[in-house]
């Protein structure tokens, strides 16, 4: 038979037949590299396990202490729309859905109540959850009060900083950007705004929860996929929507999430109306071949278009883009990965983005945050290892014009899904209309259950 070696702490070694590897799993809880192994039959195991557990029973009592403290606290109830406000609305270049309309409607009537704001916005990728939230942004700056926009990763948070920049150009709003690609002497400088007040508005990765960083009065806390942030960051999150206004943005919200929403614990708007001129993208679901994928790349090529290629193994990468380059040694093909060096990886994005890079061969780096509507073809490779709400943002990367986009969904040739792969799969080939997110979620629901209430 095949076994699976497992080492502990000194010489102990455990063999896991290869019928039971779903008894194990990956680590995920933080820095590999500070986690001290067990020695097998020894007490340490069980005292970890009490330890958790009752890490566990002190995050329940914090959530049930929040979510009664926000029922009867008093927030700041602010004041009704002005005439900027309405002229920044009319500003927008594009039509208004129905949908967004009246989430932002709703969000509004909740900011003007002095119980404090707890709004799920769900909708797909690209039916307009940023302008929804650059309408409370401004409602907030209005009454002169300072706005965080929490978001995943840099490549999101620069786009988003554009997007602000561009939308309040015409108005007296102080803008910064906190992430990594923030060079050290004007973060120090963006610190000290915030904590005077000179800095309106803030939009950052993880980076705006430091410590550090103080706030004059703060008004509004928008947060971007808040089911992408560590458990650290979430515990400040926590800390910050306690008393403030707090609006989360989501396409395919975890189960949890989801479940307080449809619980009536969390309030919730929906996005189910697409923007005009749009159609839904064409999946195919399929073992890996490579006639498929030069037809793919072609028919992209010859019309102009740009293409995706999501490979999640750094290690590997290389590997990938020669092969790649030996199909199609005429086109532009670079590599972006998070652990390239900033300045590179920011050049990379910046010149796909410009049109002088023809296929990105990336990890999922990408699943937030690039919007261009010239890259209208996906392909990736080992569909079956992603989740199911990660698939469905990659796949909303595409299809964010009036082209008609294409996403496929490889698995290896010899590989037998497991059923949980299988279902993953299906669900995005089943669900491919406009408005998909909200069924996806609930079809993740179903799928993995919605745990216990408070997170237990």
């Amino acid at each position: 038979r095949d076994y699976l070696e497992i080492a502990y702490r000194g010489t102990d070694v455990l063999f896991i037949p290869s019928d039971q590897l779903q008894l194990i799993q990956r680590y995920v809880g933080g820095d590999v590299g500070k986690v001290a192994l067990s020695k097998l039959g020894s007490p340490e195991w069980k005292r970890r396990k009490e330890r958790a557990r009752q890490s566990i029973d002190d995050l329940t009592e914090k959530l049930l202490e929040l979510y009664a403290k926000r029922e009867t606290a008093k927030g700041f109830a602010f004041s009704p729309d002005t005439p900027w406000q309405r002229q920044f609305e009319m500003d927008f270049p594009y039509e208004e859905t129905k949908d967004q309309l009246r989430a932002a409607e709703e969000m509004k009537q909740d900011m003007e109540s002095s119980r404090p704001m707890d709004r799920l916005l769900l909708g797909d990728v690209g039916f307009g959850k940023t302008e929804v939230a650059l309408r409370g942004i401004f409602k907030a700056v209005m009454d002169s009060k300072q706005a965080v926009f929490l978001v995943p990763t840099t490549v999101l948070s620069s786009q988003h900083y554009d997007t602000l920049k561009r939308r309040f150009a015409a108005y007296p709003i102080k803008i910064a950007q906190l992430s990594r690609l923030t060079p050290p002497n004007e973060k120090e400088e963006i610190l000290k705004g915030l904590a005077k007040g000179s800095i309106d508005v803030v939009v950052g990765t993880h980076m705006v929860l430091g410590d550090g960083v103080k706030f004059h009065d703060l008004g509004l806390f928008i947060i971007d996929e808040e089911q992408r942030f560590g458990v650290a960051d979430k515990e400040k999150i926590r800390e910050l929507r306690a008393e403030v206004d707090t609006l989360s943005l989501s396409a395919t919200p975890i189960p949890r999430t989801l479940h307080l929403s449809l619980g009536g614990i969390r309030d919730m708007s929906i996005l189910r109306e697409p923007p005009r001129n749009r159609y839904p993208i064409q999946t195919f679901i399929a073992r890996e071949d490579m006639d498929v994928v030069r037809e793919a790349i072609t028919r992209e090529l010859d019309r102009g278009g740009q293409i995706y290629y999501i490979y999640n193994r750094v290690e590997s990468m290389e590997k990938v883009q020669a092969r790649l380059r030996k199909y199609f040694p005429d086109i532009s093909i670079a590599m972006a990965h998070g652990r390239m060096n900033r300045n590179a990886l920011e050049e990379t994005m910046l010149a796909f983005r410009e049109g002088r890079i023809d296929l990105l061969l990336s990890t999922t780096i990408v699943e937030t945050g690039m919007d261009i509507s010239n890259v209208n073809t996906m392909i990736i490779e080992n569909a079956q290892n992603f989740g199911l709400s990660q698939l469905y943002q990659l796949r909303g990367r595409v299809g964010r014009s009036d082209r008609l986009a294409y996403a496929y969904l490889f698995y290896p040739p010899h590989k037998e899904l497991s059923q949980d792969a299988h279902n993953r799969l299906e669900t995005l080939r089943e669900f491919t209309d406009f408005g998909s997110g909200y069924k996806i979620a609930m079809r993740d629901l179903s799928i993995r259950g919605a745990g216990n209430l408070l997170g237990a």
